[in-house]
Parts: C-alpha cells; sequence; structure tokens
C-alpha cells in the first residue's frame, strides 16, 4: 500500500510539472542535444564525397535503418573507390548497378556494433576486452537460401552455420551464417608479430598501412556518428565467398571438391528452415542444409568459426589447402589407388583423413606456418613461397591453392601399406580403434620395420572381427576356444604391436644374418623378437616351433614393410619353464641358478611358474653362471663347500632356504626388458624386498653390443653374450660372470 501512495505522489507531480510547462519548454527539454552528431546516413551526406555510397544504400533499402538510431560500425568506400570500381567493372556509373549487388555491397560494409580503431583489434570474449586479440568481425550481409540442382534436382539449399560435430546441431534456426570481414590494424599485427608480408600475401596489389579493411586504406577513420563509426576507405568490397563456395566453383580444384562432394557432403531436410523460407517466400519447397561430415575437422560453409563462444569468430577462422587438379589426381594414381581399382571402392576413412590432412581449425599466417597443425595433428608441409599458387582470403579464413598436396603421414610411411590395401584391413582396423599403433607406424620422422601379416594369414590363425557385434573374436586353432571382445582384441594388439620395430638406421633392411630387436615404441617398449637368415620369431614362436618368412616387402619414407606368412607370436608358457630348458641343456652354466631356484620354494616345477613373476609382465633374469655360483658358495652367501664351492642344493633349514629364496629374487629384474642395446640403463627394481617390505634395485648398464648389473654394494656381474638375450615371455634372460648381492 505504501508503495502504491508513493507512486501515486510521484505520477502527480509529473502531471505537475508538466502542466507547469509550456508545450515549447517540453519540446526543448525532449529535443535532440546539438553536439550530437548526425547518424550514420545524414553524417555521409554532410562529408560529401559518399554520393555513390548513399545512391547505394537508397537502392539497398538501408536508407531508413542508417539514417535513425542503432549501432554500426561501417567500412565505407569514398567516391574514388566507386570511380576505381566502375572502371574495373566496365560500367560508367552508379546507375549500372543493380539493387542485389548494391545490396552486397552496403550489407558487407557494415559491421554489428560501434568501434573505434582502437577497438577494432580487439576480442570481445565472453571474460571480456582482450586486447589486440582481433582481425575479423561479423558483417550485415549473408548468402541464405540458395536454389541449386541436387542430383539433376532443383533443390533449395541452406548452408550449415555450426561445424557437425557428432551428436551436435549443424544447424541452428535463427542464425544466418553472416559473413566476416578482415582488416588489419597495426595493434593486432604487432601483437601477432605479423607485417606486411602476411597483408601482402593475399593483397599483393594493395599498400600496407597499419589499417587496412581487405584490399582496401582506411583514408579518413573514426569518423562519429549518432548510429555508430564510419571508417573511410579506398576501394569498394564485394562480400567474398566462403571456403565451400571457392571450392565448389572453382575449376582449377574441381577434383578436391568431388572428393568432398561424392564422400562426405550431405543434403539433409531441415524442418525449421524450411518453415521459415516458406513463411518467407509464401513458397511450399523444402530446404536442405548442406552438411559435411562430421569427422573432419570443420564445416566449410560454416561462417561462425567454433561458435565456442559467441564472438570468436572475431579472433581466428579455418584454414583450407587445397591441391591443384593435375596434382591430386597423380597422387590418386599413385598412392591412393594402388591397390583399389577405382575411388568408390575406397575405405570413407581414407577421404576423411585426406581432407583433414588439408584442413586446420586456425587461421594459418604465411609467415607463420611453421607454428600450425593440420586436423591430424602433422605439421604443414607446404612451401608458403614455392608450393602455393593461388592464396584467397575468405569470408571463414584463408584459402591456400597449391601446386603439392599435404604429404600426410598416412600416405607415405610403413602404415601406408596396410591402410591402402584391402588384403590388410583387419591389421588397419586394430591400428585405427584407438590403439595409438597409426600414430606410431606413421611418424614419418622416425623409422621403422613394419611386419604386417594379412588378413588371410590372421583369419587362418583365428583372428577375424565380427562387424555385426562390433568386437574382435579369437579361435584358438588348437583348441577350438573361442574368446571375444577386450580379450580377443588385447591378443590380436599383441601380435600386431610385435610387428612394430623401431629401426633408426634400418637395421632390419638386411635379414641374411642374425640378431635381436625390440619391437613397440620407444616410450612404450614392446618385447624383443629375432631375425636368423631371413626368418623371424619372437619367444611364442620358438614355443611352437614355427618362425615366419618374408613374402615381399614394400619401401616407404620412414621405413619398410615386410610381407609375411605367419605371425610374431608370444609366449604363453611361464618364464620358468624356458629357463628349465636352458639349465638342462648338456653342461649348461644356467644348472646350478636353476637348482638353487627349484630349492627356493618360490618354483613349481610342473608349471614353471616362479613366485611374483607374472605371465605378460617386463622383466630381466640375471641369471649367475655355475663358476659364479660356486664363487658366491665360497663367500658364503650360498649353501654349499666353502673351500671348493661345490653347491648344496638342499637348504638345513628355513633359514637357507630364505637365504636362498633372497638371493634368487635378487636376480630377477621386473618391470623392464633390457638388452645388449643401450635402450635400458638406470635402477631397476627386483623381486626381492627387505624385511621392512621396502624394494630393492639392481642398476642396469647398457650399450650397444655390452650389458651390465650392478648391485647395491658395487658388484658388477658382466652379461656373456654368446649366452644371453634368450626369449621367454616378456623377457630377456642373460648369464652373468658374477653374482649379485642385496647389501644395505
Amino acid at each position: 500500500m505504501k508503495k502504491r501512495i508513493r507512486y501515486y505522489l510521484l505520477f502527480s507531480l509529473l502531471v505537475f510539472f508538466l502542466a507547469s510547462c509550456s508545450k515549447k519548454e517540453v519540446d526543448e527539454y525532449y529535443a535532440r542535444p546539438d553536439n550530437l552528431e548526425p547518424p550514420i546516413y545524414q553524417q555521409l551526406e554532410a562529408q560529401g564525397n559518399f554520393t555513390n555510397l548513399l545512391t547505394l544504400i537508397d537502392l539497398a533499402g538501408y536508407k531508413d535503418i542508417l539514417g535513425k538510431a542503432g549501432y554500426w560500425t561501417m567500412m565505407a568506400p569514398n567516391d574514388d573507390a566507386f570511380n576505381a570500381y566502375f572502371q574495373a567493372q566496365g560500367i560508367s556509373d552508379v546507375s549500372s548497378i543493380d539493387s542485389l549487388t548494391a545490396s552486397k555491397i552496403v550489407k558487407y560494409a557494415l559491421i554489428y556494433n560501434a568501434f573505434r580503431t582502437e577497438r577494432l583489434s580487439d576480442f570481445q570474449s565472453n571474460i571480456g576486452w582482450e586486447e589486440d586479440l582481433a582481425f575479423r568481425r561479423r558483417t550485415a550481409y549473408y548468402d541464405g537460401f540458395q536454389e541449386k540442382v541436387i542430383d539433376g534436382t532443383p533443390t533449395i539449399v541452406v548452408g550449415s552455420n555450426r561445424n557437425n560435430v557428432e551428436g551436435g546441431d549443424y544447424y541452428i534456426s535463427g542464425d544466418n551464417n553472416n559473413k566476416y570481414v578482415t582488416y588489419f590494424t597495426e595493434e593486432y599485427m604487432s601483437a601477432a608479430s605479423l607485417g606486411s608480408y602476411d597483408y601482402n600475401y593475399f593483397f599483393p596489389n594493395s599498400t600496407y598501412t597499419g589499417f587496412n579493411v581487405m584490399s582496401s586504406e582506411v583514408v579518413k577513420a573514426d569518423i562519429v556518428a549518432e548510429n555508430g563509426i564510419i571508417h573511410e576507405v579506398n576501394r569498394v568490397t564485394l562480400p567474398p565467398l566462403n571456403l565451400d563456395q571457392k571450392i565448389e566453383g572453382s575449376p582449377n580444384y574441381s577434383l578436391f571438391y568431388k572428393l568432398l562432394n561424392d564422400n562426405l557432403i550431405t543434403y539433409s531436410f531441415d524442418q525449421e528452415a524450411t518453415t521459415t523460407y516458406q513463411n518467407y517466400t509464401q513458397s511450399s519447397e523444402d530446404v536442405y542444409v548442406k552438411v559435411y561430415d562430421p569427422t573432419l575437422s570443420f564445416s566449410p560453409n560454416n561462417e561462425n568459426f567454433l561458435k565456442v563462444t559467441d564472438n570468436d569468430g572475431q579472433s581466428d577462422g579455418y584454414t583450407l589447402i587445397v591441391p591443384e587438379n593435375s596434382v591430386l589426381q597423380g597422387f590418386i594414381d599413385e598412392v591412393l589407388l594402388k591397390n583399389y581399382s577405382a575411388l568408390d571402392k575406397l575405405p570413407i576413412y581414407v577421404f576423411q583423413d585426406f581432407i583433414n590432412a588439408h584442413m586446420i581449425q586456425a587461421a594459418v599466417w604465411p609467415s607463420k606456418v611453421t607454428g600450425y597443425s593440420n586436423a591430424l595433428e602433422e605439421d604443414i608441409r607446404i612451401d608458403m613461397d614455392n608450393d602455393v599458387v593461388e592464396a584467397e582470403l575468405l569470408s571463414n579464413g584463408f584459402f591456400y591453392g597449391t601446386n603439392k598436396i599435404q604429404a600426410s603421414n598416412l600416405f607415405f610411411s610403413v602404415y601406408t601399406s596396410a591402410y591402402l590395401d584391402p588384403d590388410f584391413t583387419l591389421a588397419t582396423r586394430l591400428f585405427n580403434d584407438g590403439s595409438g599403433y597409426r600414430e606410431i607406424a606413421s611418424n614419418i620422422y622416425r623409422n621403422y620395420t613394419l611386419f604386417l601379416p594379412s588378413d588371410e594369414v590372421l583369419m587362418g590363425l583365428g583372428f577375424d572381427y565380427d562387424i555385426n557385434r562390433s568386437e574382435w573374436v579369437y579361435n584358438s586353432p588348437e583348441t577350438g576356444n573361442e574368446v571375444r571382445g577386450s580379450l580377443a582384441r588385447a591378443r590380436i594388439a599383441r601380435v600386431l604391436y610385435n610387428g612394430i620395430v623401431p629401426t633408426p638406421n634400418m637395421e632390419m633392411n638386411d635379414l641374411s644374418g642374425s640378431g635381436i630387436i625390440r619391437s613397440g615404441d620407444f616410450d612404450l617398449p614392446g618385447e624383443y623378437i629375432k631375425w636368423e637368415s631371413n626368418q623371424v620369431y619372437a619367444a611364442g614362436n620358438e614355443v611352437l616351433g614355427n618362425r615366419v618368412n618374408i613374402l615381399g616387402y614394400e619401401d616407404q619414407q620412414n621405413g619398410r614393410t615386410y610381407y609375411i606368412d605367419n605371425i610374431l607370436e608370444f609366449s604363453e608358457e611361464f618364464q620358468g619353464v624356458d629357463l628349465a630348458e636352458l639349465a638342462t641343456e648338456a653342461g649348461s652354466q644356467y644348472e646350478y641358478f636353476y637348482e638353487y631356484l627349484k630349492s627356493s620354494g618360490l618354483y613349481d616345477e610342473a608349471s614353471g611358474a616362479i613366485d611374483g613373476v607374472e605371465l605378460g609382465t617386463p622383466f630381466t633374469f640375471v641369471i649367475p653362471s655355475n663358476d659364479a655360483i660356486m664363487q658366491a658358495v665360497m663367500d658364503g652367501v650360498l649353501p654349499g663347500d666353502a673351500v671348493t664351492g661345490v653347491p648344496n642344493f638342499t637348504p638345513a633349514n628355513d633359514t637357507e632356504r630364505e637365504g636362498i629364496a633372497n638371493f634368487v629374487k635378487y636376480h630377477f629384474l621386473a618391470t623392464r626388458t633390457a638388452s645388449d642395446d643401450g635402450l635400458i640403463n638406470g635402477l631397476t627394481e627386483t623381486l626381492l624386498k627387505t624385511e621392512f617390505g621396502e624394494k630393492t634395485y639392481v642398476n642396469i648398464v647398457s650399450a650397444p653390443g655390452d650389458l651390465s648389473f650392478v648391485d647395491a654394494g658395487n658388484r658388477v656381474a658382466n652379461y656373456i653374450p654368446l649366452e644371453s638375450n634368450h626369449l621367454a615371455d616378456r623377457t630377456l634372460i642373460h648369464l652373468v660372470d658374477n653374482y649379485l648381492l642385496y647389501t644395505e
């Protein structure tokens, strides 16, 4: 009630005030201030050198909009700019310009919101102004609905206004997909370490001044109007194409567009777009959105950049590298169709990867090309001074037409041998499913040797993929037992990983001799494999007695692919079985250690299992020779005759048994597999724990052709080359010339 009384009193006072004033006084009170600048339209009139622009504003129907209140920035071409435009177009004067062209010129010259020069370089982020991060602004111009012939049928089409992210919206009703204008201010260019080279790369016939709008120079900045800001420019600018329009309409790049159109573009009916169009035109036609494949880095017809925040298009844009037809045709013939009869036989992911290799989700400035990566996270392999035949700054990004393809890892590495051959779809599927194998084998900056089994070989050995259930399948040829899903995938993943071998010096180009080498990546070690007399084998091949033969090879940019008739199989028997086989050979230097292992209480002789040593876990077995064991006996470390060194393998009591067990454990190095290749060095955990449960360590010292182990008391045990590097499950077994002893 008090509020109502208060409002009533205020209203009564206002009525009394107005009643007391004359009409003249009221008009003066509400009159437009004398010091307020006229609106944009009237300001252009007052300037006196925008007569042609004013005519087009009238023709475009924008006189009323620009002659009243509002909030605009206008990049206004002066009369000299139009005179140059008329001459270039071969027309006499402004009367030859139709209303459609007038609308394009006027709308593209209009930027939403009013920006003085000092604000144009600032990004309107969702957290406020971010200084010197912007070089683009949204204009009033947009293409809207277009009629196109799609598969022989006239169709109303609109471009997607979002990137087609899986599960997201690629078209938002009410967003007109307005085009952006690009400008170059000294503040932005300096902050980004850019200069005249970057500007003139796109506009070679213009002069960089520190304030340019596309190809024009700003000759007079910050003309203030009631409803905005005018910047006078010396050239007429029509709305540029976007990246989609550029490649669709350019004969020189028609083959690139055909790859897109045939495989990665669809036209999707949209009800909201249809309703909008029908309400606007009173037509009954349906509207289809031109949609790019969701696996692509961006949609070339989306003018809105990422739209993570409303204005992020102010600070960045897309880049598309497009090879000319002749270059692309050569790549298709020599690379893509090497093992396929026609493009329509290729898997869809080949097209997705090829296009993504040429896409960068950023504006790639010419002088900064080394700082960018494409959508496959590869460096840009285009020489901006020699490989680019056409550079164009478009409404949603940078376009580079090239005489060279972006030489992606996927098409020039050992991975390519599987990727572009229909005989190797199982290997390719595993490489591509997030295993990380594709990224390893396709790295063209590291050399690899790839041992590649075909689908026929893998299926013959029980491996397959159930497409209907989207899962791997393994049927054991020996037992007939079937496993599916993650277990089957883990098995084929391990087998194929055995076949990816880092060979920085192409060590496996000649397999006629013999050697040992570690598979897998440098950062994620695999297992050791061996070669001898043009055959290769892993631990499982030794167990099964079936080495792998080479059927042929192919050299790629980062190494050699060998086609093989078998798999590099892993062992499924306990490491103790392999040690037992070594120890029971006639005259074996492994015998004494093995006998102590059997008496330690750690070993199951029936299965070969050793307590603490798990299958599938990396280990290094450091086995003292018989002579070294005898020395340990003489030193009182192991039970036996301390004078002669003859071992006693039967412990007299629990204390002796525990001492033997601790001795044995200290010679089993956990978590790492070391060889004489220099790959593993440093302190490595053993199976032995102290009485307080603390870990113990042995220091590995490895170099090419040399390997030694140093215990806590600096005792050194050197490997005996001819008796070392024996394969077991993720394990190497080495014979050494000394024993190791843990001391506090």
